[in-house]
């Protein structure tokens, strides 16, 4: 797949959930593109991997062992980034977990977690970032929420919850900085593979009680244009974009890609 051409020379960027999956592409295609990258996960042996390869392909990273939950852990992250590259510029807001349970089942600790990561996570990664964006007069907040913060599905009552918040956060927020030179958006990714996904497809044939396979015809792919999974690497091309200068109109949006999904 061609990559957008986006000079990010001189910019930093905080990635979270960067170890793996949309995260990790999310990192690496903007390392590509020239910007110095902080892989924030809280898988550090795998974050670590992930900032090796973009080394190994001539990019400038660090890691961040984070729970972004936790406001010590968040905030360190956003000082030693500033410390070590000088500056910040873009967040993208990509951690995020899934459970799938009917509401008078759903563990309420699980409830607690996810929103806590994907939610209040988004909302910490952002309050301590703006400060440096806000200095330097330019910014780019990306936040990666989901088709289901669109639209829901049975037995994702946290995840829906969360992502729908991320969607309203998102437009709060672009209202709030936008004399600051910054833009937030809202990233609504349809099925992509990714580890995460997998995990579901196997979840919502337990769920379901039928095969895997009945799983992606019937409830992943069925309401889809296009008949298959997206790719990680695409989902990393629309946050290049809207970290472009070609895209600095561009804010409160909550873009879908999908692959019609959403459509009908």
């Amino acid at each position: 797949m061609s990559r957008l051409h986006v000079d990010l020379q001189g910019k930093t960027a905080v990635v979270t959930g960067a170890a793996s999956g949309i995260g990790r592409a999310i990192a690496e295609t903007l390392a590509s593109s020239g910007a110095a990258v902080c892989v924030g996960d809280v898988n550090e042996a795998a974050a670590r991997e992930s900032a090796a390869q973009i080394e190994r392909e001539g990019g400038r990273a660090i890691v961040s062992r984070v729970d972004v939950r936790d406001r010590a852990q968040v905030r360190a992250m956003i000082e030693e980034t500033v410390r070590r590259f000088g500056r910040l510029d873009i967040l993208v807001n990509n951690a995020g977990l899934q459970v799938i349970a009917p509401v008078w089942e759903f563990p309420e600790e699980k409830w607690d977690l996810l929103v806590g990561v994907m939610l209040t996570g988004t909302f910490l990664c952002t309050k301590y970032s703006l400060p440096h964006m806000m200095a330097g007069r330019w910014g780019r907040v990306v936040n990666i929420s989901s088709i289901h913060g669109l639209v829901a599905s049975p037995f994702k009552s946290a995840y829906v919850s969360a992502k729908h918040g991320i969607v309203g956060f998102t437009r709060t927020l672009a209202l709030e900085v936008a004399d600051h030179g910054i833009t937030a958006n809202a990233i609504c990714p349809g099925w992509v593979r990714t580890p995460l996904v997998e995990g579901q497809i196997a979840d919502q044939a337990r769920v379901q009680r039928i095969p895997p396979d009945e799983v992606i015809e019937k409830i992943i792919l069925a309401p889809a244009a296009i008949k298959r999974l997206l790719e990680p690497g695409e989902i990393a091309s629309l946050v290049l974009y809207l970290c472009s200068d070609a895209a600095a109109g561009v804010t409160g949006a909550a873009l879908a890609i999908d692959a019609g999904w959403t459509a009908r």
